[in-house]
């Protein structure tokens, strides 16, 4: 948002200088040469334009753009990340191996073909309570582990495994049911 500010003033003054030095140069007969002052700013200004353009733009965007905070899921849904269960690293495999398949509003995946997580595994219980979170980590693990089906529908299982599975376990359990 800062970026866009920035652009959009530097162009209104780029603009309102065009404009002032056109104005300018037809001070005196129509067929003037432009003052030496104005050929100078010409021959200086321009080219120090263009350096703050393609230099001094990127940079402002770059230095905006720190604040990343991976932590912080879709709607501000604030992730923990202690070592046990990392739910920012669950978003990414969630993001990598499941978001395809499956609809999960705090990961932003919209899939089709699997069931809509929000409503199978929000429907375990509410938000914050430890004991639907645990039942939710549960039902997730076994169908990671299992597949659906029993293994002959369309997830395969053991499609992830270990932490790695733990953890998307973990940040589905999160983001559910919200």
């Amino acid at each position: 948002m800062v970026a866009a500010g920035v652009f959009l003033v530097f162009f209104a003054v780029v603009g309102l200088l065009v404009v002032l030095v056109a104005m300018a140069s037809r001070r005196g007969s129509p067929r003037s040469a432009p003052s030496r002052g104005t050929r100078r700013w010409v021959v200086i200004g321009v080219p120090i334009l263009i350096v703050i353009l393609a230099v001094g733009i990127p940079a402002i965007v770059i230095a905006d753009n720190h604040n990343n905070q991976p932590e912080i899921g879709p709607g501000g849904l604030e992730l923990n990340t202690n070592t046990n269960v990392d739910e920012v690293k669950g978003r990414a495999s969630f993001a990598m191996h499941c978001g395809t398949c499956h609809t999960l509003h705090g990961a932003n995946a919209v899939g089709k073909v699997g069931p809509n997580l929000d409503l199978l595994v929000g429907g375990l219980g509410p938000p914050g309570d430890k004991t639907a979170n645990a039942n939710k980590v549960k039902f997730v693990l076994s169908a990671i582990d299992q597949g659906r089906a029993r293994g002959s529908g369309q997830m395969p299982a053991r499609l992830i495994v270990g932490q790695e599975a733990d953890n998307v376990a973990a940040f589905v359990a999160a983001v559910t049911g919200r």
